[in-house]
């Protein structure tokens, strides 16, 4: 955990507002105070549920399914239309990547190839910022959050009950730290773990209990003198994000400490009385001796069990981050840049069905507000009927990017390519 008095001295970080530290440190005294706080405040405005939760094939199955099947021919051109689309993206997404790849070249801290020139650590932190630019709008585009100052308190200062691997974080040594998130959740979270007990009393499986946790998580993190890290995790709880930052250390939680304290309390009392007693009546040991020698042993027992559980719970956390990454590095551009593209995809082809709902024949030029208005309305709806989930749909953001698809009458997209907007 964060102490108030580390953040007061600590440097600005991205993704913070100007006042920096010093307003996250006020932001988590605050959490502090709060006997159960149950989520960040203001958090159903700060985080707005945009993730698609179904693939593009299963989409476009659905949506022929239950808008155009009327005939083999309106079958025929929706499926035409979508075909378009992804030829139309895939050019665009292709050319991003490249570019993005190129820019982040020089500070892959992977790169397997020759260094063909070194940065100083000044050039190489601005090429990290010009990289985390860069990547905005694809993150927009693939329907990411950026997470809050106000969430990265909370998630700083709360701590689930059920989580058994705690860690607490010096933000003096970062240069910026930043979360995106998707896919929030709500349900049974299960470990995936070869430490963890997986049963509970008499061999019973042990039930996951319910979490609140993002299905995606990309964090983006740079220790001091050192190099940006980026990495994506998934099934990550709102109360473990600062798990997934480098340079950690594993700290043993309150109930562990009672727990450990309480059995060397009594096993040494046990000790003392079966064995320290005799060995003062029969040979003769003075008894303060006796009480040095029983203290600077409780002592040593006291420094090898919280030493093992400090262990234990560091292995943990290696398996729960091992079995939880998905992409590091070029990598992650790589999975970020595929996913920016199929939630393009996605908004486009259900802008696409549910104006072909409301205007049989639609010009993306003479789509109003009160149109899309509409149409965001019905996509909502929909995918809340399919999820059971609310996603905020973006339907001014899928109009335009039907317009700069130069869809016609016929529904057939011009190829082109445009940059990525948010």
């Amino acid at each position: 955990m964060l102490c108030a008095a580390r953040l007061a001295l600590g440097a600005g970080v991205v993704g913070l507002p100007s006042r920096g530290k010093a307003s996250l440190a006020a932001k988590m005294v605050k959490y502090r105070k709060m006997r159960r706080p149950v989520e960040p405040q203001n958090w159903a405005v700060d985080y707005r549920e945009r993730y698609i939760p179904f693939s593009k094939d299963y989409l476009v199955d659905a949506l022929v399914k239950e808008f155009h099947s009327s005939s083999q021919a309106d079958r025929a051109t929706f499926l035409a239309f979508v075909s378009q689309v992804d030829s139309s993206l895939l050019h665009r997404y292709h050319s991003i990547l490249e570019q993005l790849q190129a820019l982040y070249a020089p500070i892959n801290p992977d790169q397997d190839t020759l260094q063909e020139f070194s940065l100083t650590d000044a050039e190489r932190l601005a090429k990290e910022q010009e990289v985390l630019a860069r990547m905005d709008p694809l993150l927009d585009q693939a329907n990411f959050n950026s997470l809050s100052e106000e969430t990265l308190a909370y998630a700083l200062v709360v701590h689930h009950p059920q989580d058994e691997v705690q860690v607490s974080v010096n933000l003096d040594q970062y240069e910026y730290i930043r979360f995106w998130a998707l896919g929030q959740r709500f349900g049974p979270l299960r470990v995936m773990t070869t430490l963890q007990n997986q049963r509970g009393f008499f061999g019973t499986p042990r039930v996951p209990p319910d979490r609140q946790y993002f299905k995606r998580v990309v964090v983006a993190a740079r220790i001091k003198n050192a190099h940006l890290m980026l990495k994506c995790f998934k099934d990550i709880p709102l109360e473990g994000l600062e798990q997934l930052l480098p340079a950690v250390k594993v700290r043993t939680s309150i109930f562990y400490r009672a727990l450990l304290n309480g059995m060397l309390i009594v096993s040494g009392l046990a000790v003392f009385v079966n064995v320290g007693m005799v060995v003062l009546s029969d040979l003769k040991i003075g008894t303060t001796s006796l009480l040095l020698f029983f203290a600077a042993f409780m002592a040593f027992r006291a420094w090898k069990v919280f030493g093992q559980r400090r262990n234990i719970h560091s292995l943990e956390l290696v398996h729960m981050l091992y079995y939880r990454s998905t992409s590091n590095n070029s990598e992650l551009l790589d999975a970020l840049a595929l996913r920016a593209q199929e939630e393009h995809a996605k908004e486009v082809i259900l802008a696409h069905s549910f104006l072909l709902q409301l205007h049989q024949h639609y010009h993306p030029l003479d789509i109003d507000s009160k149109t899309i208005e509409r149409m965001r309305e019905e996509v909502q709806a929909w995918l809340h009927l399919h999820s059971g989930l609310d996603v905020t749909f973006c339907a001014d953001r899928a109009c335009r990017h039907l317009r700069e698809l130069g869809v016609g009458a016929g529904g057939s997209p011009a190829t082109g390519t445009h940059p990525v907007t948010g």
